[in-house]
């Protein structure tokens, strides 16, 4: 899990030079001890994930089909994209409750202009991010120059912008949006080429291994320890044997769908600003001490400004991703669950609630834990009752692990 870094010190540098040449077991030791002392990353998010693909296997042999995870995977991208969105708010330590609504005037702008409107794809696509891009700003200006907490903020938010879906809809409260638009051919009937996925494949474990031996040179530059070249080109060759199987797996039914790999690619952005950026390191460390922030010379307000214009844009594109998958825009878009699973999605892949710590591809994770929990119990033929249920349960545990590991860091004294 990512965070703001810390100095090391000589007693540091010389364990990480320790375990550069001790070999697996001193490796194995101080992973041990960062998950003693609270930092455990996305491990337990991984675990259940496991846990929940052997149960549901055991108990339907069709969950692990290749036409089954193909449909989870692209379930988990209208979604998936609200919940990146909220990424960077949370780890500010704030919280967006009108992503769902957001989503839902997105879809709506989108339906009332390709249908109503006549617009062309691009223009009503162009207005419903414009209007992502509004809100943000709104909600970012509101909060940083009165003061409002981003709860009521965002819950005023959710209200007009229900009423704006609403006005927009009309009478009618539904508009259908015909099969052949660019937006639900890319949702539903778009899949990578087959050597497109081998090769992005590829180019994920030769990009690893880049950013390994990058690091490993600015350790050196910084007189700290470094981990084998061994290490590092045994670990690329393990993601691609993994990454090759997956898409292998998946291209024997219709393959890796386009919208899923734009998701990959929104997580794969956002993670590089959050890790390599000094926005991302100004983002960290307001969720980390605001007023910490404000004494090492940030700009805290423009770091409000811009995590809320993020989110709501995103929730703006999700709500696109969401119509083009439907096939429709209506008064239920956006609204009921939206807000909730996107929110926890965040949460159950890692991101704490309490600020400052978490990453981009916490979001990935917990949707995919999501949706995986959605479709074993519809092979199950179990209603959404149960569905509600386990996922609330998820949500509590995986805010237990982080409460618990947080707990464990201040002891520790790692903040």
């Amino acid at each position: 899990m990512t965070h703001v870094p810390q100095l090391a010190t000589p007693l540091d540098r010389q364990n990480e030079r320790l375990a550069s040449v001790a070999g697996p077991r001193a490796a194995a030791s101080s992973f041990g001890r960062r998950v003693r002392g609270g930092d455990i990353g996305s491990l337990p998010v991984v675990i259940g994930l496991l846990f929940i693909a052997v149960i549901f296997q055991v108990m339907s042999s069709a969950f692990l089909s290749p036409a089954n995870l193909v449909n989870i995977a692209g379930d988990c991208v209208a979604v998936g994209v609200i919940a990146v969105g909220l990424i960077p708010v949370l780890l500010t330590g704030q919280i967006d409750l009108s992503v769902g609504s957001m989503s839902g005037v997105g879809s709506t702008l989108l339906g009332v202009g390709l249908v109503v409107h006549g617009w062309p794809a691009w223009e009503a696509m162009g207005a419903a991010l414009a209007a992502g891009l509004a809100v943000g700003l709104v909600y970012g200006v509101v909060f940083v120059r009165f003061g409002v907490p981003s709860f009521v903020v965002t819950l005023a938010g959710l209200l007009s912008l229900l009423g704006l879906q609403l006005k927009l809809l009309g009478t009618n409260g539904s508009v259908n949006i015909p099969f052949g638009s660019s937006v639900v051919r890319f949702t539903q009937q778009m899949y990578l080429p087959r050597p497109a996925s081998y090769g992005i494949a590829a180019l994920a474990a030769l990009g690893y291994l880049g950013t390994a031996l990058a690091r490993n040179r600015r350790r050196r530059a910084a007189s700290l320890g470094t981990r084998p070249l061994a290490g590092d080109i045994a670990r690329a060759v393990a993601l691609l044997a993994g990454l090759l199987f997956a898409c292998w797996y998946l291209n024997r039914d219709r393959g890796i769908p386009a919208s899923f790999a734009l998701l990959v690619v929104l997580v794969v952005v956002l993670h590089y600003l959050l890790t390599r950026t000094r926005w991302g390191r100004a983002v960290f460390a307001v969720g980390g001490s605001v007023e910490g922030a404000r004494r090492a010379g940030l700009k805290v307000s423009r770091v409000y400004l811009s995590v809320f214009v993020i989110c709501s844009f995103l929730a703006a594109l999700g709500g696109l991703l969401a119509a083009g998958r439907l096939a429709t825009a209506s008064i239920s878009s956006g609204v009921g669950d939206t807000n909730l699973e996107a929110i926890a999605a965040a949460v159950i892949g890692g991101t704490s609630l309490f600020g400052g710590r978490g990453g981009a591809y916490s979001a990935l994770l917990g949707i995919i834990v999501i949706q995986s929990i959605a479709s074993g119990l519809t092979l199950l033929n179990l209603d959404s009752s149960v569905r509600y249920i386990i996922t609330g349960g998820v949500l509590m545990v995986a805010v237990i692990v982080d409460s618990l590991a947080r707990r464990s860091r201040a002891s520790h004294g790692r903040g």
